[in-house]
């Protein structure tokens, strides 16, 4: 099988756990960093699957990356590549599919408590209310052909799921190093940060093993179930709507 391209764009949103469930199913990656000079690739077929990250820029940046990494994902989503996407990667995901990106109405740091659509339970193993860990500002929209796989207090969309692709505008992939490391790089971050979904660094590492313990539980099963399709063979797909990454940027 070929590997998976994995797209970072943080020195500290690295890929976490599910680097560890993807060499667990034996499968391969290529780490790509576009932040830091590395070129992007066009074709999507070239890879199994691909996985798109988190990021401190906002996807309307006009950053040349950020452009080609929208038509990337477009050509994954032509001829069914399997994406998985976390964050700024499912803003960038719900784009390229036609679906817009506007700011959330309070930022969302911290962990939360979201509900699971009653078609997406057996993909959380039947669960109907999940804890998972967020840091962003902005959300996307659900686009056409997609359905909504969780929801929250503080923010509607929290995930959705298009065909083979899945995107989660919370992090499922974090770790425990993982979340003190952000909380380090963004201490004036919170400081700064405000409304009812900001929680402070102090709640944001309490009981930090055992939440994590949970989160990744929950990750395993949902990145497992997306791995499933990474064997099927790509095939052209006509787009049924126009794509928002060529009218943006």
């Amino acid at each position: 099988m070929r590997a998976i391209a994995v797209i970072q764009h943080e020195e500290h949103q690295g890929p976490g756990f599910l680097l560890n469930c993807l060499h667990d199913l034996g499968l391969q990656t290529r780490l790509f960093r576009p932040d830091l000079g590395d070129t992007l690739p066009t074709q999507a077929r070239d890879f199994a699957g691909l996985v798109v990250l988190g990021s401190e820029h906002s996807v309307h940046d006009e950053i040349a990356w950020i452009a080609a990494e929208r038509a990337l994902l477009a050509d994954a989503l032509t001829h069914e590549v399997p994406v998985l996407a976390h964050c700024f990667g499912a803003q960038q995901l719900s784009l390229a599919a036609g679906g817009r990106v506007t700011r959330n109405t309070w930022p969302n740091i911290g962990w939360s408590s979201v509900w699971v659509t009653p078609q997406s339970r057996p993909l959380f193993g039947g669960a109907g209310r999940v804890d998972v860990f967020n840091w962003h500002y902005d959300t996307f929209e659900i686009p056409r052909g997609a359905h909504r796989t969780l929801f929250g207090p503080h923010c509607l969309n929290k995930g959705f799921a298009l065909g083979p692709h899945l995107a989660f505008q919370c992090h499922l992939e974090v770790t425990a190093l993982g979340i003190r490391q952000w909380c380090e790089a963004g201490s004036l971050e919170l400081q700064q940060a405000r409304g009812p979904a900001v929680q402070s660094p102090r709640d944001l590492l309490s009981e930090l093993p055992q939440r994590t313990a949970r989160l990744h539980s929950l990750a395993r099963r949902v990145y497992q179930h997306w791995a499933q399709g990474l064997s099927r063979p790509p095939r052209m797909v006509v787009p049924a709507v126009p794509r928002a990454w060529q009218y943006a940027i």
